[in-house]
């Protein structure tokens, strides 16, 4: 039970932090910023990244508009089986368990936004790729985490079968 307790500290305090992050961030936007609204703290870097208060009723990019209920159903199966599957992953695997710690701070924190106002709010433009948020950031970061965590172990794998063989 402690062990169990333990694991989930691991999962829920990164997590929890990312969510109060993200929540904090479209808090200070809402107050400041009406939808639409654009600020940019000097005048040069408005075309490469601004703050601009958004909102998706879709998922990534913009991509399958007006299906925030559905996206809130899955963000939460996902969620449910990172919280089920974390205290299986064993200590060692620190990418893995990185990479789902930020997914489920992602995944709750833009589910927190479709129970609360119906789609996300998005805020973080970059030149011209589509507006995101903290979330977002993170649920993105995890999956790099991911593929890091994979390609460092099949690299690690394969050194002593390299060696092996000489």
């Amino acid at each position: 039970m402690k062990k169990l307790l333990q694991s989930y500290l691991v999962l829920f305090i990164p997590a929890g932090l990312i969510i109060a992050l993200d929540q904090w961030t479209k808090f200070l936007l809402r107050s400041n910023l009406a939808v639409g609204e654009t600020w940019s703290p000097w005048p040069w870097l408005a075309p490469y990244a601004r703050v601009v208060h958004w909102y998706n009723t879709g998922v990534a990019f913009g991509m399958f508009q007006d299906k925030s209920i559905l996206f809130l159903i899955l963000s939460l199966l996902v969620s449910l089986a990172i919280i089920v599957y974390f205290p299986r992953v064993p200590a060692s695997e620190w990418a893995l368990r990185t990479a789902l710690c930020m997914q489920l701070g992602g995944a709750l924190g833009n589910a927190i936004d479709r129970i609360r106002f119906g789609h996300v709010i998005d805020f973080i433009s970059v030149g011209n790729f589509p507006v995101f948020n903290v979330a977002d950031s993170s649920i993105t970061i995890g999956v790099f985490v991911l593929l890091l965590g994979i390609w460092l172990q099949e690299r690690h794998t394969r050194q002593p079968e390299q060696e092996k063989s000489q």
